[in-house]
């Protein structure tokens, strides 16, 4: 499980050091709730206006496809809330991944919406709510971007639906905005990342994974999923590959017309970061987590 979170949560240059530190071991912490879980719902979806862009990014819907459909392979309940801006690319992911996976779609200012879906996920008996790469509240009640800049025009409040129901509550983030970040002291985050007293996110959770890009934060879930249930551990290898990561990144951005987050480029990268780079954390992961069995 150490080696898991090695290869997933390091800083990749956004000076997260700091709160990776400050959340070792929350990794393992996370996977073995989710074994508990009778139904799962995710939150994803963020949302880049930049200059040209305006487009939803790369990180974040991969990585919840993927570990969406591998929960439903194993028999989980899974549905993933997005808000409208993202709900293309999302529904995309899903796609191109396949598998029983519903997506909720809120408008930005729709909160009665917000509302039914907290009550659908009540009744369907949700009891793991997982955040990945879900831009977050700030302090002044305002979701920012990593450069500051308030992205409310195009991000719904879905830390309300987060923080609703009565579930376990995982966030998985890398940059100290998103939901989940508001378990550690405001103040580590303002000293650790740039802009960091205005982004950071005050919404809390029970476990948090602080990764190097939000997409690895999903894969180690997924890896440390498969090391601690045998029986989970093909239906998991089976979605958790470099293939499938880039095929939906490709896609994401070629049909759906998402962006890198980094770059503001709409190319199959994500947060600067080449497929190669992912794909060695994904092979990495399945020589740790499946050995020989991955080959």
């Amino acid at each position: 499980m150490a080696a898991i979170e090695a290869v997933v949560c390091r800083d990749v240059g956004r000076k997260t050091q700091p709160l990776i530190d400050a959340t070792r071991g929350e990794l393992g912490a996370a996977a073995a709730a989710l074994l508990q879980a009778k139904g799962v719902g995710l939150i994803t979806g963020f949302f880049v206006p930049r200059d040209e862009v305006m487009a939803p990014e790369t990180d974040g819907p991969v990585g919840t496809a993927l570990l969406a459909a591998s929960l439903a392979a194993c028999g989980v309940p899974v549905r993933i809330a997005v808000d409208s801006p993202c709900a293309d690319v999302v529904r995309m992911a899903v796609r191109e991944v396949g598998g029983n996976v519903g997506v909720d779609e809120v408008g930005v200012d729709d909160r009665p919406g917000i509302d039914r879906v907290v009550d659908a996920w009540r009744r369907s008996g949700t009891s793991h709510v997982v955040a990945i790469e879900r831009c977050g509240l700030a302090r002044d009640g305002l979701p920012r971007n990593m450069r500051g800049v308030d992205v409310s025009r195009w991000t719904a409040p879905l830390d309300t639906l987060f923080s609703a129901g009565p579930w376990v509550r995982i966030g998985v983030g890398d940059g100290g905005n998103e939901i989940g970040m508001g378990k550690l002291p405001a103040d580590l985050i303002a000293a650790a990342v740039p802009n960091g007293e205005h982004i950071a996110c005050v919404t809390g959770c029970d476990h948090l994974v602080v990764a190097g890009v939000s997409n690895w934060g999903a894969y180690g879930l997924m890896a440390a999923l498969a090391l601690l249930r045998e029986s989970w551990a093909p239906k998991f290898a089976k979605f958790l590959t470099a293939e499938s990561d880039l095929r939906i990144t490709c896609a994401l951005a070629e049909d759906a017309g998402a962006v890198d987050g980094v770059t503001g480029r709409r190319e199959a990268t994500v947060d600067g970061l080449k497929p190669e780079v992912h794909a060695a954390v994904i092979d990495e992961l399945r020589r740790i987590a499946w050995g020989k069995a991955a080959d």
